[in-house]
């Protein structure tokens, strides 16, 4: 059996356990997961405000303003409901966890209609909406 079919899968069983999250819920974790392990000088554990850090980066990325509406779409309302998928996924054997990790590390670590708010990224300069000055780049 392919790994790509033994993912969706194991996948499907979860889902079926616990159909409060959509399939898409949990592959977007494993995306931004890779997006947020990639980035790292060396591959190592990530905690759960990490990966979450990276699930903000990666959603915004993805969906833009429409980050919140996706997320819902999925069942997914909080950062405890990445928690809650993070466990599923390691329970399943997809992923892996460290006898610090726990559910908690995912418990109100940031409001969604903030943390998603993609306004910040931009400010009005001249009459014109830019994307905003990232930390390190220069003023056009």
């Amino acid at each position: 059996m392919s790994p790509t079919r033994e993912l969706l899968e194991k996948l499907e069983g979860i889902c079926r356990q616990e159909p409060r999250y959509k399939p898409e819920a949990y592959l977007f974790l494993l995306a931004a997961l890779h997006h947020t392990v990639s980035r790292l000088p060396k591959r190592r554990h990530i905690s759960g405000q990490e990966l979450l850090t990276g699930i903000r980066e990666y959603g915004l990325d993805q969906f833009g303003g429409l980050t919140v509406e996706v997320f819902t779409h999925w069942g997914v309302e909080t950062t405890e409901d990445f928690g809650r998928i993070v466990f599923a996924l390691v329970e399943a054997g997809l992923l892996g966890k460290t006898e610090e990790d726990s559910l908690a590390d995912f418990q109100d670590v940031y409001q969604f209609e903030t943390a998603f708010d993609p306004a910040p990224l931009y400010r009005i300069k001249s009459g014109r909406s830019v994307p905003a000055r990232r930390q390190g780049s220069k003023e056009v």
